[in-house]
């Protein structure tokens, strides 16, 4: 019980069964926990949408779940974990429900193993048959066309790839070395290509990027049944697939549209609403003054697909109306935007990881979890060098340079808003001199509608690191200080410097020199020599957690300056903390009370 319940809290699972009388032998209630005969559990939950965890005998489960089995296309996922959770392993749904994914993701959060035995995950191939979901796609075709697709890729036969749409990024990983990707201005047909990721409207294995935007206007209480039809005709005429829909555009009037709604939430599109003003404002090709009296704008349709595909959208088919039939009520106006990458916001994800100081063993299980959950990691390279070893063959690696911080975090949110699960990762705590504050803002700065999913997880920072290697100097009031003048002014840091000391503050100091900042360090020790006895404390602490870590105390007058650099943390003392049996103290005066 004690594993059901952390699962539950982390939100793993959404509810815990067990088997009717065993609630007699738990120590205490467990709220929401449901009693259920493992018969009765299965004929309910049984369902493709669902993952199902079970804690016990892996024989055990294969008994159970034996009379329910039917097809691996439409079986839930049934993972099985022993009780101390030290394996987690995919029973069934491995790829296509998602229970391989899912799995690692479970592990990565208990550090348990993961057990899978599929081609793909022993082979170190990319799964072509569910990688799509972690890059924001839709998956298309016959169930038997896939299936002889991993037959082929098992064999290591080459299948014939053609990518229209969507991050390309993916065909850079080394499990791809039995795909053969055709260039765009290759002569194609389906009949003779055996992937096809695009928007097009195919009968062979398909991705599908999310890269249709529809904008819509309907008559008051336009019947549902109208509606898809007028979607599914535009569609088919374009020679476009449904599952390229990106989302729906319209006016805010239609807010409360009850067909409308219903279309958008059985399909689980979202819906962008617009006001009159904002779409009166777009050029459109067809304007209509009917539409202006009636909606305070010439256009709907129209206006609300180019305005909400604004940066790279091209109109694709006019506006269309499609009336109603004898039996239904109501007329639909459907105009479609390609947008030239993928806008899927709603599926995407932009994790920032705070990945610790170094060693991977001081990753939190929650940067775990996250890590294992994204397909694309982005970061400073000695950064996700250090994390390399607990990356899978089907995650990519985007590395940059130091200085670029601004663009490392543009390009995480943009392949976020296109719909994929996105890492972006700082050393120690993102939250402490990481990404966490930049990226956060280019968040804030898109519209509502354009935020993907953003999540923040905390590392160890080198500070708290170095604070547990020197024993306690942080048990009182203290605070950090970066002696980066490259974005704050040196008059700025200054006074922080000299509060912090007035104050008495222990100081942690970051980023202290560097090759061209070689005189801040020496300002800054002179400055807390006007406050504090030169017999202060001083720790230099350099790579901590790494191979080459280095701790080295001496005081403020004695701070050797040439063995400081960017790899480097300082911790300065106050006037109360003492250096006993070479460990670091900062009384908190409990011996004083």
């Amino acid at each position: 019980m004690p594993l059901l319940e952390r699962l539950q809290a982390s939100n793993h699972v959404d509810q815990i069964f067990i088997s009717n009388g065993s609630t007699l032998f738990l120590e205490k209630k467990i709220e929401g926990l449901v009693e259920s005969s493992p018969i009765d559990f299965l004929k309910d939950h049984w369902k493709n949408n669902n993952k199902l965890i079970f804690l016990g005998s892996i024989g055990a489960v294969v008994r159970l779940i034996s009379p329910f089995v039917r097809s691996k296309h439409n079986d839930p996922a049934i993972l099985v974990m022993d009780s101390k959770a030290k394996n987690v392993i995919t029973l069934l749904g491995g790829h296509k429900q998602g229970g391989d994914a899912f799995a690692n993701e479970l592990a990565a959060a208990l550090e348990a193993e993961v057990i899978c035995t599929s081609d793909s995950f022993t082979e170190r191939r990319i799964p072509l048959d569910c990688f799509g979901e972690g890059w924001g796609w839709e998956r298309g075709g016959a169930d038997v066309d896939w299936r002889k697709l991993m037959i082929r890729q098992s064999k290591e036969q080459k299948n014939i790839v053609f990518q229209a749409q969507g991050s390309k990024l993916w065909q850079k990983l080394k499990g791809c070395s039995n795909c053969s990707f055709l260039a765009k201005n290759d002569p194609i047909s389906f009949e003779n290509i055996n992937l096809y990721i695009g928007q097009e409207n195919s009968n062979i294995c398909s991705w599908h990027p999310p890269t249709i935007i529809i904008g819509i206007g309907c008559e008051r209480n336009t019947d549902e049944r109208v509606i898809e039809r007028a979607i599914n005709q535009s569609f088919k005429q374009n020679g476009l697939s449904l599952l390229s829909i990106s989302c729906l555009a319209t006016i805010d009037k239609k807010n409360d549209e009850i067909g409308l709604l219903n279309v958008a939430n059985k399909n689980e599109w979202p819906i962008y609403f617009f006001s009159a003003l904002e779409l009166s404002q777009v050029s459109v090709p067809t304007p209509s003054n009917v539409v202006l009296n009636e909606m305070g704008t010439p256009s709907v349709a129209e206006a609300a697909a180019i305005l909400l595909g604004t940066q790279s959208g091209k109109l694709i088919q006019e506006k269309q109306i499609y009336y109603s039939n004898e039996d239904e009520s109501g007329a639909v106006t459907i105009a479609l935007v390609e947008v030239s990458a993928p806008f899927a916001p709603h599926k995407g994800e932009l994790h920032l990881i705070g990945s610790g100081p170094g060693d991977v063993e001081m990753l939190t299980a929650d940067s775990r979890r996250a890590l294992a959950r994204c397909v694309a990691w982005i970061g400073y390279t000695p950064y996700l060098n250090y994390l390399d070893s607990i990356r899978r063959h089907d995650q990519f690696r985007i590395d940059s340079d130091l200085t670029f911080e601004k663009d490392r975090c543009q390009y995480a949110l943009d392949l976020a808003k296109e719909g994929v699960k996105v890492a972006l990762i700082s050393s120690g705590d993102c939250g402490i001199y990481g990404m966490a504050g930049l990226a956060l803002e280019l968040w804030l700065n898109e519209k509502v509608c354009s935020r993907p999913l953003f999540q923040v997880h905390p590392g160890i920072s080198s500070f708290q690191m170095a604070a547990a290697k020197l024993g306690a100097p942080f048990m009182h009031d203290f605070c950090s200080i970066s002696l980066s003048d490259l974005l704050t002014p040196w008059n700025q840091i200054e006074k922080r410097i000299k509060s912090a000391a007035i104050g008495d503050f222990v100081i942690a100091i970051f980023n202290p020199k560097s090759v061209k900042r070689d005189w801040q360090l020496k300002k800054t020790v002179d400055l807390l020599l006007e406050f504090r006895q030169p017999g202060t404390p001083v720790a230099i602490a350099r790579e901590l957690g790494r191979p080459d870590e280095s701790i080295e105390i001496h005081t403020l007058e004695t701070v050797p300056f040439n063995q400081v650099d960017m790899l480097t943390i300082l911790v300065i003392g106050n006037s109360q903390s003492v250096i006993k049996n070479n460990r670091f103290l900062t009384p908190r005066g409990y011996f004083s009370n």
